[in-house]
């Protein structure tokens, strides 16, 4: 108790008198919130852990809206919303959520008053902006002081907590109200960039912006990007604070920096999962079984058909770097993960088991591809893109697509998306908050 009271004398002190800037990270639109050096503490700070040691004074005496979800925690594994419920001059007003809602798939915690959904520790209205509204409605951002934005983003293109918030900023533009977003750590780190950037005919929400299927930015500078740049609709800008964090590396993953694992998604339980959603995900554009409806998605792939021997004695000839294979037999029943009738559900699959052997070394998306291309080639006649052309949607352009079908060896595919990946490390430079 008397380290943290320290602590929070330190911060408070330095509130009061520092004039560091951090010249090094002057934007157009957007500011960077002042830290301190905590170098000397062997531990990652959050943006949510920077202002709680604030006493949370940057917000005091202001009606908020806040976007998150059960991610939301301190390094202590405490949600912010628990936090909040000490500081009566900080009022919560509204709370709009993302993908999969507040608390997840099993939410125990939302209380339903008519048709309303309300936070019973903050008594805020919820509003989730995924459903019939992507935008919060008028008159609740009429009322706000600030948005503050805390979520455990995955660090993969796929997910679609970066375009919620991007119209969530739209909207912040619209009505003048500041946004604070306080930073997490990109949970596979910050250093590795894998896949191409969409091509601008093919952007969905699983590729809203320019950006590689694994980028290695943070939600903070993610956010940064987006507000600079102007890939807010009609070139928008919001007043954006960022509260970066303190002490993490972009070397780090998740399991480096010792905070709690929160799942980001319902189906992403640990980090290897994680890791393979990176390129498994574009599983969902095909016929194959991607794990859905056993406790392994994204680490199982399978089909009543896959002839498994074979296959994986030509998949280990390819020698992929990170990862090992080994032969299962599965039947998916249901999903224990969300609403999602897996393929092949109640029916016997032959499938191979992904073994992580390195992290630092495996490449998710060309691992995915390869199997993909494989697959075809192997099962010209059962494999089958399915979903009207989703495949081109998650993976941003008809390249994939079209590489399988001109039947060439799956070796040939990762370098035509090289250029995209040291075009993007070049431009991303100048928006990295963190060595």
């Amino acid at each position: 108790m008397k380290k943290i009271k320290i602590l929070v004398l330190f911060f408070l002190l330095w509130a009061c008198i520092s004039a560091q800037d951090l010249q090094e990270h002057k934007f157009d639109y957007s500011q960077i919130f002042s830290v301190p050096d905590l170098s000397f503490i062997n531990q990652v700070f959050t943006g949510l852990d920077i202002i709680e040691q604030m006493d949370f004074r940057p917000l005091e005496s202001k009606t908020i809206g806040i976007f998150c979800n059960h991610t939301a925690v301190n390094r202590n594994g405490k949600h912010l919303l628990d936090l909040l419920k000490t500081h009566k001059n900080i009022q919560v007003a509204a709370i709009f959520e993302p993908e999969y809602g507040l608390w997840g798939i099993d939410d125990k915690r939302t209380k339903l008053i008519g048709s309303d959904r309300i936070d019973p520790v903050s008594g805020a209205k919820i509003y989730n902006l995924l459903g019939r509204s992507v935008y919060p409605p008028d008159w609740v951002m009429r009322d706000l002081d600030l948005i503050l934005i805390d979520i455990q983003d995955t660090g993969v293109r796929y997910s679609t907590f970066i375009p919620s918030i991007t119209k969530l900023l739209e909207s912040a533009s619209d009505h003048e109200v500041p946004v604070m977003v306080l930073d997490r750590p990109n949970p596979l780190g910050g250093v590795k960039i894998e896949g191409p950037i969409p091509r601008t005919e093919y952007q969905s929400y699983e590729a809203y912006h320019l950006l590689p299927i694994r980028h290695g930015m943070t939600i903070g500078e993610t956010l940064l990007i987006v507000n600079e740049m102007g890939w807010i609709k009609d070139l928008k800008r919001a007043n954006i604070t960022i509260v970066p964090m303190a002490n993490w590396r972009r070397d780090q993953y998740f399991d480096d920096t010792k905070l709690p694992w929160k799942n980001p998604a319902p189906y992403l339980k640990d980090l290897q999962t994680l890791i393979m959603f990176v390129g498994l995900d574009l599983f969902r554009g095909t016929n194959l079984n991607v794990g859905f409806g056993t406790e392994h998605p994204y680490l199982w792939f399978g089909s009543p058909w896959l002839a498994t021997g074979y296959f994986l004695e030509k998949l280990n000839r390819l020698n992929l770097p990170g990862v090992e294979f080994k032969e299962v037999r599965y039947r998916p029943m249901g999903s224990p993960y969300y609403n999602r009738v897996p393929q092949y559900d109640g029916l016997s699959c032959s499938g191979l088991e992904i073994i992580i052997t390195d992290k630092n070394l495996v490449k998710p998306v060309e691992t995915a591809t390869t199997i993909i291309t494989l697959t075809d080639q192997l099962h010209p006649r059962e494999f089958q893109w399915i979903g009207q052309g989703y495949i081109d949607k998650l993976f941003g352009s008809d390249m994939l697509r079209v590489f399988v079908a001109q039947k060439k060896p799956p070796a040939y595919l990762p370098p035509r998306w090289m250029h995209d990946e040291l075009k993007f490390s070049e431009f991303r430079q100048r928006f990295l908050l963190y060595r």
